[in-house]
Order: C-alpha cells, then sequence, then structure tokens
C-alpha cells in the first residue's frame, strides 16, 4: 500500500513540475507581438509608398515629360 501511495505521490509531483515548466515557459510568440510586426510593417510600407508617391510626383514625372517633349519637339 505504502508503494502505491509513493507511486501516486510520484506521479502527481511529476505532473506539477510539468505543468510549472510549461506555464513558466516563456519561448513562444504570442498575439501582441505578432500584432505590433503586422503594425509596425503595415506603418512602413505606407510611409514607403507615400514617399515614393511623391518622389514620382514632383521629381521624375516632370522631368519625364520635359524630356519626352524635348524629345518630339520638331521645332527646335
Amino acid at each position: 500500500m505504502k508503494r502505491a501511495i509513493a507511486k501516486t505521490n510520484d506521479y502527481i509531483i511529476n505532473k506539477f513540475i510539468d505543468i510549472k515548466s510549461v506555464a513558466s515557459n516563456n519561448r513562444g510568440e504570442g498575439y501582441i507581438d505578432t500584432a505590433i510586426k503586422i503594425l509596425i510593417s503595415v506603418v512602413l510600407g505606407a510611409l514607403l509608398l507615400a514617399g515614393l508617391y511623391m518622389l514620382f510626383g514632383d521629381v521624375v514625372m516632370p522631368t519625364l515629360n520635359e524630356r519626352i517633349t524635348d524629345m518630339f519637339n520638331y521645332a527646335g
């Protein structure tokens, strides 16, 4: 009888140790971390697209338009 009680006690203690190790484990990635990464990537992507839009709208397109007009200007 003592052997059965000791065996049960050891089993319960081992299960508590397993539960404690799983509960104290901070290896994984949580939902908040993933959400923050997604938000940062969306904001950086929007800033990059806005910068490219401003660059093409103000610098590249007028210069390109001027060069095309000068290239097909037969008068001068």
